[in-house]
């Protein structure tokens, strides 16, 4: 499989009745991520002319306009922005294609489980402890999990409602707990026997933390930008963010915090995920050990 110039979208009308290639997906997929011609020519490795000519020629092909363009970058249009959502997922599928084709020939035993480092980990102990076959684990930060499951680098994984993305996957449901806020030890709040999400954003005076979207980028906000719980809980100490989290993550914490439950945040489910497109027995087993647990 090519993956620069496989066809993967086919479709009829506008200026050019033909296939849409993955190679200008992903030229499409950087512009409109990096809102710039210039940075989205950086991040490919190549010169901004050619990339300019390749969307222009993919707006012939498809008929529509994707992209305003600007004298200081560029927008989605509405077209754009369902473009932007499908050539995702088509680049996830085959990507996807590739690795799982390649382990196949590779004919490698056991399964690769995908989990966000330090989350469901009396389950994730569990689990292995009862599952007979080998394991390969792989920890990542958040969003990650579910990334490597789409992409064919995992065969499955434990992913959390509603943080998680959960659409297109089969899924079982494993547990369901309630959320606490973390605040650091000393802090005037942490003697409440409750807090509500409005009280824990606007009475705590410690900002959210600000966790990265797919595309790497982080929302606007006032909180610390945080790639795991472990840079989290440190900020947390110094008095530099608090969080809403699952209670289960108190037992990885110390006494320099504090935890206040928030009945009025909204319950994470832990959930094991798997392509809906697997025939693999080792990932039956596995999903059937987790229910048993």
């Amino acid at each position: 499989m090519d993956g620069d110039t496989a066809p993967v979208l086919p479709l009829v009308g506008g200026a050019y009745d033909g296939a849409v290639e993955t190679r200008e997906l992903r030229y499409f997929v950087a512009v409109a991520e990096e809102s710039h011609f210039g940075r989205a020519a950086q991040r490919l490795a190549m010169a901004q002319p050619p990339l300019s000519r390749a969307i222009q020629q993919l707006e012939r092909r498809l008929g529509v306009v994707l992209l305003h363009r600007t004298a200081r970058g560029v927008t989605l249009t509405e077209a754009g922005s369902v473009l932007l959502r499908e050539a995702r997922l088509a680049l996830e599928a085959v990507e996807a294609a590739e690795h799982r084709t390649r382990r196949a020939a590779a004919d490698r035993p056991g399964v690769v489980l995908a989990t966000k480092a330090g989350a469901s980990r009396e389950l994730l102990s569990k689990l292995l402890d009862a599952y007979v076959d080998a394991v390969d684990v792989v920890l990542c930060g958040p969003g990650e999990p579910e990334r490597l499951l789409r992409n064919g680098r995992a065969d499955v994984a434990l992913l959390h409602r509603p943080y998680d993305t959960t659409a297109g996957f089969d899924t079982e449901d494993l547990h369901t707990e309630r959320q606490v806020v973390v605040l650091p030890a000393g802090h005037p709040l942490a003697d409440r026997p409750h807090l509500s999400m409005a009280e824990v954003n606007t009475l705590t005076g410690l900002p959210l933390p600000r966790w990265p979207r797919r595309d790497g980028s982080y929302p606007d906000g006032p909180g610390p930008q945080v790639r795991d719980h472990t840079q989290l809980t440190q900020l947390i100490t110094l008095g530099r963010a608090c969080a809403v989290m699952p209670e289960s993550l108190r037992a990885q914490l110390g006494d320099d915090h504090a935890i206040v439950p928030v009945p009025d945040a909204p319950a994470v489910t832990t959930v094991i995920a798997w392509p809906p497109h697997s025939r693999s027995k080792a990932v039956a087993d596995l999903v059937r050990t987790a229910q048993s647990l």
